[in-house]
C-alpha cells in the first residue's frame, strides 16, 4: 500500500506532525490515553478510569465550542495525541488551549511544541483569535519548555493551587498574543488572492 493511501484526513501540515479531524475508530485510543496516568497528571482533575463507553458517549456529544483535532506523526501517520482549542469567547477573540501526547514514546521529540505552534497558527490565521491562553502545572517542566518554544510565555501564578506528590504545587498561565506570533504555516492558505492579468 503506498504512503498515500496510510495518510489520514489532515487540516493542518506540519515538519514532525500534522493534525486531523477525530474518527470514531479512534475511540479505543482516546480510551487508553484517558487511563493512562502517566498523561492523566499533567491535567485537571482526579486521576480514574474511563470506560469505553463513557468516552463514545463524550466523543458522541461533542462539544460546538471546542475547535478539536487528533495529533499523527507524519513519519508513521500513526495518531499519538489530541490537541483542542476550547473555552473561545468570539467577543474578547481568546480562547485556551490544551494538548495530550498519548503515546509515551512520542513524548520528548518536539511533537508537542509542533503541536502547539501549529495550533497558535490555527487559532491567530485560521480563526482570528487574538490571544491564547494555558494553565501549566509547575512541576510539569518539559510542558513549560515546549510552550516556552511555541510562543507561550508566563503571564501569571495560582499559587500553592495543585496537590502533587505530597506537595503544592503553582499552577502557571501562559498566554501567547497574535501579534508575537508569525504564522508557520497557515498564512500560505489564508492570503488574499491576488488578481492576475
Amino acid at each position: 500500500m503506498s504512503n498515500d493511501m496510510r495518510q489520514p484526513v489532515v487540516n493542518i501540515v506540519g515538519e514532525r506532525v500534522a493534525l486531523g479531524p477525530l474518527v470514531r475508530e479512534h475511540i479505543p485510543l482516546f480510551t487508553r490515553w484517558r487511563n493512562d496516568f502517566a498523561v492523566a497528571r499533567t491535567f485537571g482533575g482526579t486521576p480514574r478510569a474511563h470506560t469505553i463507553d463513557a468516552v463514545t458517549a463524550r466523543y458522541d456529544a461533542g462539544n460546538g465550542n471546542d475547535y478539536e483535532f487528533i495529533i499523527y506523526e507524519r513519519a508513521t501517520w500513526r495518531p499519538v495525541g489530541r490537541t483542542y482549542l476550547f473555552d473561545v469567547d468570539w467577543r474578547g477573540r481568546t480562547a485556551a488551549f490544551g494538548i495530550i501526547i498519548g503515546e509515551a514514546d512520542c513524548r520528548g521529540k518536539g511533537y508537542g511544541t509542533e503541536t502547539a505552534r501549529l495550533m497558535l497558527d490555527y487559532a491567530f490565521t485560521a480563526l482570528g483569535l487574538n490571544s491564547v491562553s494555558l494553565h501549566v502545572y509547575e512541576y510539569n517542566t518539559p510542558a513549560r519548555k515546549a510552550y516556552a518554544r511555541a510562543g507561550f510565555v508566563e503571564s501569571g501564578r495560582m499559587r500553592q493551587a495543585r496537590w502533587y506528590a505530597g506537595r503544592f504545587w503553582d499552577v502557571i498561565l501562559m498566554d501567547c498574543l497574535a501579534s508575537e506570533f508569525e504564522s508557520p504555516v497557515l498564512h500560505k492558505i489564508f492570503a488574499p488572492d491576488i488578481e492576475r492579468p
